[in-house]
């Protein structure tokens, strides 16, 4: 699993309000109990989700751009969960974004500023390539894949400066972190059962499976 740390990652948009506002989480923050009364009410943002609504299962993932275990789940066993059960109608797949530095607030803004049916596909662009645009190099490199939705440089420098988006996906970590007991990355909620950490397609059969799907 993936957890913060206290490194502030400037490259973007230093000194913009829109990024100032992803002051690293304290400790204090993390809920010591869970309630998970509102886990399935939509942040005020929006909700991002995959498959049909009357689906079984719901999964709940939260993830950081920057996590490598988060890029792992995404390019070896996303694929395989979303061929098996989301596009058959077993499971409705919730993503969420839970930042833990600047770098990944980033890249979560421009995938949020992207036409919606970008989204997932720029989430998946941000975790294919994301030991290339997580580096000293990143306003580049996400520029780049930023085009590749669409987006143009003015477009890129003001989705970068917005600070409703930053306060949106600030708001939706600090939800987690605050109320469901969210610490680290990847963190699962499986219709309402939290299961941290990385997890393998077989594991995801068993969980979809006890949880009725």
């Amino acid at each position: 699993m993936y957890t913060p740390n206290r490194r502030s990652v400037l490259l973007i948009a230093a000194g913009s309000a829109a990024l100032v506002a992803a002051a690293a989480l304290a400790p204090s923050a993390f809920a010591a109990e869970p309630d998970l009364s509102t886990l399935a009410e939509a942040p005020a943002i929006g909700e991002k989700v995959l498959g049909k609504d009357d689906a079984p299962v719901t999964i709940i993932e939260y993830a950081s751009a920057t996590c490598p275990h988060c890029a792992t789940f995404h390019k070896s066993v996303f694929p395989q969960l979303k061929s098996e059960f989301i596009e058959t109608g077993k499971v409705r797949f919730v993503f969420r974004e839970f930042p833990f530095d600047d770098l990944a607030l980033a890249a979560f803004m421009l995938a949020r500023c992207a036409p919606a049916d970008k989204y997932f596909p720029m989430v998946d662009m941000l975790f294919e390539q994301q030991k290339t645009w997580a580096g000293p190099n990143a306003r580049t490199e996400l520029f780049r894949i930023a085009q590749m939705a669409g987006f143009t440089q003015e477009q890129f420098d003001k989705c970068l400066t917005d600070e409703a988006v930053a306060k949106g996906i600030i708001e939706v970590r600090n939800k987690a972190a605050q109320s469901y007991g969210v610490e680290a990355t990847p963190t699962f909620f499986i219709n309402g059962k939290l299961v941290r950490g990385e997890q393998s397609i077989e594991a995801f059969r068993q969980h979809i499976a006890e949880a009725g799907g």
